[in-house]
């Protein structure tokens, strides 16, 4: 690993591929999603994030959700590390691509973001994936879908299902100058592989982490502080090397 300020030059208008984890969202009060002892909110993973939690137990399943959902929209806000995204927009191209389920990034003012497990403000049709609707109520199993009457769920990936828009991820990966990992454990799979997509193609690795994460080997460069810290420390040191 090489030391920060060794950081490479990125050029003005270059495109950066940013993932963000539950690290980057804790700091504004709202919970990770996995602690230690594999429980979110003291409920077992499988029974609130999983196919079979949710045909076993959809009521389980739709408070939990309609819980996280109020306290999101309860008057939880964006903290410096969201903002200072945006303000890197400015002067680069910033793509995020969140594992989070919260709507931080955009009320941070951030442009380009990928939410590839799920949006909490969304339902989403048990029939058709594109039926998707903005939802702010609590939901339950007697809602229909507005466009073929199927009933709703929660517009969220669990355990077993595949990620949003994983092809439009690989060509933003593609078309990106350096990679930054903002917040994650790297144990959640994809998005802990595309350090190592990012590795292959040559190109910068940067870990913004409050500690170092399960594949902290596959990066080129590290800052271990809260986010809020380090996000400021990599804009300071990307703005000082800036290519012109």
């Amino acid at each position: 690993m090489y030391q920060m300020e060794q950081l490479p030059q990125i050029s003005a208008d270059s495109q950066i591929f940013v993932l963000t984890g539950a690290g980057i969202s804790k700091e504004s009060g709202i919970e990770t999603f996995r602690d230690s002892d594999g429980l979110w909110n003291n409920h077992r993973i499988e029974d609130v994030a999983s196919p079979k939690g949710f045909y076993r137990n959809p009521t389980l399943v739709y408070d939990f959700y309609n819980k996280r959902r109020k306290e999101l929209n309860s008057g939880i806000k964006p903290n410096k590390a969201h903002i200072l995204l945006h303000e890197l927009e400015k002067i680069y191209k910033i793509h995020i691509v969140t594992q989070n389920i919260d709507n931080l990034h955009e009320i941070g003012g951030s442009s380009s973001i990928i939410h590839m497990h799920g949006e909490l403000n969304k339902a989403r049709c048990m029939m058709n994936d594109h039926h998707v609707f903005e939802w702010l109520e609590d939901l339950n199993e007697t809602h229909k879908c507005p466009k073929c009457n199927s009933q709703l769920r929660p517009h969220i990936v669990w355990f077993g299902e595949m990620p949003m828009q994983m092809e439009e991820i690989h060509d933003l990966a593609e078309q990106s100058s350096l990679f930054v990992s903002i917040g994650t454990s790297g144990e959640v799979y994809p998005a802990a592989g595309f350090v190592t997509m990012f590795k292959d193609m040559n190109k910068p690795t940067v870990e913004l982490n409050l500690e170092p994460s399960r594949n902290q080997n596959q990066f080129d460069f590290a800052i271990h502080k809260p986010a809020t810290v380090a996000v400021e420390e990599f804009k300071n040191l990307l703005l000082k090397n800036l290519k012109n």
